[in-house]
């Protein structure tokens, strides 16, 4: 799966989010830039930590008219759980058939404990408040995540 090109109009999706109320990356074109995160699995030990960096920067994220959105295959239910237990201040959507996974290249095959299998590909998307695509972090540290996006966001001039 190839990521879409810097440059370009970020693919159009509507998800549900925690709540099941549906989000669509449309809503923040010409509002705010947007991190569009996917992740493998909520309640997992780096998608935690991941998501706890984000969740305290998010005055930081504010203060560069930046929102987060979070991505993986999870149901509805438990992003809601994953938000409860972590306290989270963000937006998570769940990509159950990961359809906008795939349609952003997250998707592809890994390697765990020798066997081989298909899920999310930990990848980070900027996106401008024009609604293009800025910046893909492929190589994503969960420890630093957070650090590593605002860095680029100053860096980007968003």
């Amino acid at each position: 799966m190839a990521f879409p090109k810097i440059g370009n109009l970020a693919p159009a999706f509507t998800l549900r989010d925690q709540h099941g109320k549906a989000v669509s990356l449309k809503q923040f074109r010409g509002r705010h830039n947007v991190v569009l995160y996917f992740y493998p699995k909520a309640m997992t030990p780096g998608c935690t930590v991941q998501a706890c960096g984000l969740r305290d920067s998010k005055k930081a994220l504010a203060q560069l008219d930046t929102v987060v959105l979070g991505v993986s295959p999870d149901p509805v239910a438990r992003l809601g759980k994953f938000i409860d237990k972590q306290d989270l201040n963000f937006t998570l959507l769940s990509d159950e058939d990961h359809a906008v996974a795939e349609k952003y290249g997250a998707w592809g095959l890994k390697k765990f404990m020798g066997r081989e299998f298909l899920g999310v590909l930990r990848t980070t998307f900027i996106i401008g408040k024009d609604g293009r695509l800025k910046h893909v972090m492929d190589k994503v540290k969960t420890k630093t995540h957070h650090e590593d996006v605002l860095a680029l966001i100053k860096e980007l001039g968003l």
